[in-house]
């Protein structure tokens, strides 16, 4: 476990749980969902080295062919990757590394948390080593709905246009107007900053320079504004959307925190 304890902020990030950023106070308050039982709907993780689902869990390398996925999660579909589910070691203060298990078998991510005055700078970088298999980041942050002071979470959160989902929820190449809340949708290049705010307690603004953002407004307890390299199943996009998942990637947001 390491903790950050700084002016503001008290943060404790869960190495031997995913490195899941487990609990992000600032001025008292608590900006992360705690334990629900399930990796996937608590505090803030990392997303590598896919985010969001895999159709099938099938992802195939121009050299070794295709490869099956752990499906156990959301069957039949891969999603999120394996950092949040696995134990990291700590190198640092503030910095996580995991050497990924096959079939990512050569690559390593590295997660960064870092305190600038009233922001949290977080940062994931995949180093793809020797695996040539498509890779792509993602950041899954789950705020609640309330705080000990101030009102409900609002999301304020615009873009250019979404991705259009099929009937199993997942996200095609076709880009459509953006519709209303509630959201579980994939957007692309968003308009302004976007925000959680508890109107009379705070207001939480994320900046990343990804062009790819999930928004998920479905839970009664809280929200996700999810910055990411490229969209989910990308590796049966990648052609449609013009992707590149062949290269180092470095995923960096700022999470900016202000009274409201």
């Amino acid at each position: 476990m390491q903790y950050i304890d700084d002016a503001d902020f008290q943060i404790r990030i869960d190495d031997d749980q995913g490195a899941n950023i487990a609990s992000v106070v600032w001025r008292e308050m608590e900006f992360a969902l705690p334990f629900r039982g399930s990796p996937l709907n608590y505090g803030w993780y990392g997303l590598a080295p896919w985010a969001g689902r895999i159709r099938d869990g099938l992802i195939t390398s121009p050299t070794t062919g295709e490869h099956q996925l752990p499906t156990n999660l959301m069957p039949p579909h891969a999603i999120h990757g394996f950092g949040f589910v696995s134990s990291w070691q700590e190198i640092g203060p503030g910095r996580s590394l995991l050497h990924l298990p096959k079939p990512y078998g050569s690559a390593t991510v590295e997660q960064r948390v870092e305190v600038l005055d009233d922001a949290i700078r977080w940062s994931l970088e995949y180093d793809a080593g020797d695996c040539d298999l498509p890779a792509w980041l993602g950041m899954h942050p789950w705020f609640p709905r309330e705080l000990d002071r101030g009102g409900f979470v609002e999301v304020e959160f615009s873009a250019e246009k979404m991705l259009k989902r099929d009937d199993e929820g997942i996200a095609t190449s076709e880009f459509i107007a953006p519709g209303p809340q509630p959201w579980d949708d994939v957007f692309y290049m968003p308009k302004g900053t976007p925000t959680a705010l508890w109107r009379g307690g705070a207001k939480l603004e994320v900046t990343s320079p990804s062009h790819w953002w999930i928004v998920y407004t479905l839970d009664s307890e809280g929200v996700c504004i999810e910055p990411q390299t490229s969209p989910p199943n990308s590796q049966n996009l990648e052609a449609k959307l013009g992707l590149d998942l062949s290269k180092t990637h470095l995923l960096q947001a700022k999470f900016i925190f202000s009274k409201a």
